[in-house]
């Protein structure tokens, strides 16, 4: 069962107090620093750090801090959270779902620092053959297992009363997504994500089955740091906080300086302008900080995770079993063991760019 543990709501500022003060604690583990690395890979929610890389805003941020930030691209997701959990990183963009069963069941005190979107529609199942999900039954059904892809399954599959042992999963890469479903009659239903999902449900006769626009909120795309590198250093959080911002203002700005700066993040993602705005309708963006304080600090964040961590372990991905890693949430609550939290929710260092107090 989770073990919830209600305490007084404190104000932002208040509670941002209690992170720097933490500081001074952890200097055994992680010291005061000047330089620092993140890690991004290619996603319509995440090509605002490429952008914001290559535009200078990230090294103005850093500057006013005084220290460095260097922005990374990974072209591979998930050895991109390898290298974070490793040690590589200070910072690497994943899902909620990730990371859970990467850094923190791997043991890696994180962060969620920004909580950029969530999946409206990205996410989503294709199929040749069936025209309803209950049929599925039976079918075999091609997905990068254990992924986002796998949790959308599961979910879809529970709302029309089925289970994941009515199917087969194929583990298939997502380099190999397309051209499986589109040249091989064996394969006839998939789960993807954007921009593989535009084409595969682009291709003749394919009926789109469920998508993540039905589950909203559940696969939530986010910054993830190093949770002492963060307390012994918020000047780190404040400049990644104000640099995605400012970039999500300039992006929501409607104006030609808005325009060039989606374009440059299209072309940098293998589209066009008209492609990368399709992916950007099926994402939840928070373009404003309170949006996105407001997200985190809902209860409904808590029942996202209770959702994401039973799977989780559900799927032997949560090591010692579903309450084995610690889950907190900004008003005291933990799902899991209180005495092994690895996974942080924090409003904090948002609710400053909200109150334009960077």
């Amino acid at each position: 069962m989770p073990v919830r543990i209600p305490v007084a709501k404190f104000l932002s500022m208040a509670a941002l107090a209690a992170v720097l003060a933490l500081a001074g604690t952890v200097q055994a583990q992680a010291q005061e620093r000047t330089s620092f690395r993140i890690a991004w890979s290619i996603y319509v929610g995440w090509m605002p750090w490429g952008y914001a890389a290559d535009a200078g805003i990230v090294d103005r941020w850093a500057d006013r801090y005084g220290i460095d930030i260097e922005v990374v691209q990974i072209n591979d997701y998930i050895e991109s959270i390898n290298q974070y959990t490793a040690g590589a990183f200070d910072g690497c963009v994943m899902t909620n779902m990730d990371a859970l069963t990467i850094p923190a069941v791997g043991g890696v005190d994180s962060t969620a620092l920004i909580v950029g979107d969530f999946s409206n529609g990205n996410d989503g199942i294709v199929s040749k053959t069936a025209a309803t999900l209950e049929a599925l039954a039976g079918t075999t059904i091609n997905l990068v297992e254990l992924s986002v892809s796998h949790y959308l399954l599961a979910r879809a599959l529970d709302s029309v009363g089925l289970v994941e042992r009515d199917v087969t999963v194929v583990n298939t890469s997502d380099a190999d997504m397309v051209s499986v479903f589109t040249s091989t009659d064996d394969v006839t239903t998939v789960v993807t994500w954007n921009p593989l999902l535009s084409e595969v449900a682009a291709f003749p006769d394919a009926t789109p089955l469920f998508d993540s626009s039905q589950i909203p909120g559940e696969i939530i795309d986010m910054m993830v740091v190093n949770s002492e590198v963060l307390e012994a250093n918020p000047d780190f959080g404040r400049a990644l906080v104000g640099a995605w911002y400012e970039t999500m203002a300039l992006m929501s700005a409607g104006d030609e300086a808005a325009l060039a700066a989606l374009t440059e993040m299209a072309v940098a993602s293998g589209t066009d302008l008209a492609g990368y705005r399709a992916q950007l309708a099926s994402t939840q963006m928070f373009y404003q900080a309170a949006d996105a304080v407001d997200f985190t600090l809902s209860p409904d964040l808590i029942e996202t995770m209770d959702l994401v961590r039973q799977f989780s372990a559900d799927h032997g991905l949560m090591g010692g079993g579903v309450d084995s890693v610690g889950i907190a949430f900004p008003d005291g609550s933990v799902l899991g063991d209180p005495e092994n939290v690895t996974l942080r929710f924090t409003e904090a260092f948002m609710q400053l760019a909200a109150d334009d107090a960077l």
